[in-house]
């Protein structure tokens, strides 16, 4: 039977874990904190099951569990591609550890020269969409408007200025700060009209919008995409960058060792053809059959009902919020807005630092959130409005190892098996919290900023251990 948004929880492995609060007592926990990583999708967990025992090796094993892992393995690559409508004659999967590591593997392997080494680029990115492409190229940053969208006109502006020298565009599919989606289909066409490629971040894209490819003869295609398992209902460490063909068919492969060659002799080597030119060494397979099966899940749902489930969620939670005073929305805070971005709302609330707000939210209320700046400093500073003397004093105090005055904020981040009244126990969790409702001493550590409960203890070792005691 296929989900339904009413059965979308029932999807999920730990909805209804029970988390210890401040009080003592336990309660189901809620995860709104699905931009950094989601849940385990029951499927995948059973796939992952029966795939175990015929786990083996991959590649040139003649035995039958060899075999079938390697047929499995290969049918996750062709999931996939056919997940952001690859064609495979175009397109390789080559299969990471995460999304950061495709970037760094982009990076690497990009086809740079002299001449043409200018890569455009968001202020908008997460770390992992920017800081690789520093060490491999000439970086230029691109503008955003006041509300942290990107500035259109620059992009066409810097385009034209380095025009002839920019190899690469490459841009977030959607922000996992503000949840704004960047229309790269469009830019993609003006990019392929400058005579460059375009590498768009998928990873917090693609677990709530269909993503496509296309075709190479399309001017609007995109020439790699990366995945991030972690962030799509299969945590079991894997990613996936789906790039042109022709790019890694050529040059050598970043990392070197097995798995990666036709023939090897004291003085030479001839690498293998794509994707396994760079997938040295042994393949994450349980990663890789459980990024599939979350595919498979997904596919089945249909994107149109996930983007149609979380914009109603969106939708939702920005009405409820846009009516709380002292709270402090960023980024787009219409609900009238809901369906063209995703489901990630960064906020704050008067007279709360975001460190202290995200502790008491899930010391007290078992509320998961995210709060800092979620790997996209740049951007958080723009959101914010600092400016480059508050920039400076802060960069000096987390050299000398203080973070208690970082600016930031905390983020609510919304999946499939969200439900309104996760939202409900939000709002009512800050209304609270506004109120002076809390219990909790909290203090603040130097290092790291964090706040926590003075004298609150609770031992790891009552809720997991690795089976020393079974």
């Amino acid at each position: 039977m296929l989900a339904t948004p009413d059965s979308f929880r029932n999807l999920m492995i730990g909805t209804d874990t029970l988390v210890p609060l401040l009080d003592g007592r336990m309660m189901p926990y809620i995860n709104l904190d699905n931009a950094a990583s989601t849940p385990a999708m029951l499927p995948v967990h059973q796939a992952v099951d029966r795939f175990l025992r015929y786990y083996s090796s991959v590649h040139r094993g003649t035995g039958f569990k060899s075999q079938i892992s390697t047929h499995f393995y290969e049918e996750a690559r062709q999931t996939v591609l056919r997940f952001v409508g690859a064609n495979p004659a175009d397109h390789a999967c080559i299969f990471s550890k995460n999304s950061t590591e495709s970037i760094n593997k982009l990076a690497r392997r990009f086809p740079f020269t002299p001449e043409k080494n200018v890569v455009l680029l968001s202020t908008m990115e997460h770390h992992s969409n920017d800081l690789p492409w520093r060490a491999a190229a000439n970086v230029v940053h691109l503008k955003l408007l006041p509300d942290g969208r990107l500035d259109e006109g620059d992009f066409d502006l810097q385009l034209e200025k380095y025009a002839g020298k920019v190899a690469l565009v490459t841009i977030t599919g959607a922000s996992n700060v503000t949840g704004f989606i960047n229309p790269v289909h469009r830019l993609a066409e003006k990019v392929h009209t400058a005579g460059a490629q375009i590498a768009v971040d998928c990873a917090q894209l693609a677990p709530h919008r269909k993503v496509s490819v296309g075709s190479l003869d399309d001017p609007a295609h995109l020439d790699y995409v990366i995945l991030s398992a972690h962030k799509m209902y299969a945590p079991y460490g894997t990613g996936a960058l789906v790039g042109r063909r022709d790019t890694f068919a050529q040059g050598e492969p970043d990392l070197r060792g097995g798995g990666e060659v036709e023939i090897v002799t004291v003085d030479s080597v001839h690498w293998s053809e794509p994707p396994e030119r760079d997938e040295a060494g042994s393949p994450n397979v349980i990663g890789a059959i459980a990024l599939a099966a979350a595919l498979v899940q997904l596919e089945k749902i249909g994107m149109e009902t996930v983007a149609q489930h979380e914009a109603d969620l969106t939708e939702y939670a920005l009405t409820k919020l846009t009516t709380l005073p002292g709270v402090h929305i960023y980024g787009d805070a219409d609900p009238r807005h809901a369906r063209d971005r995703l489901g990630v709302i960064p906020l704050n609330l008067d007279g709360f630092s975001h460190f202290l707000l995200a502790a008491i939210l899930g010391h007290e209320f078992g509320i998961g959130v995210r709060n800092g700046c979620f790997c996209a400093h740049p951007y958080v500073l723009h959101l914010l409005q600092v400016d480059a003397r508050h920039s400076e004093q802060v960069r000096q105090q987390i050299l000398q190892h203080d973070r208690r005055e970082v600016p930031g904020m905390i983020r609510i981040s919304f999946g499939l098996y969200n439900e309104k009244a996760d939202i409900d126990a939000f709002i009512s969790a800050l209304e609270k919290i506004q109120r002076g409702e809390f219990h909790g001493e909290y203090v603040q550590d130097l290092p790291s900023g964090e706040f926590h409960p003075q004298g609150w203890q609770v031992r790891f070792e009552d809720f997991f251990d690795l089976g020393e005691n079974q």
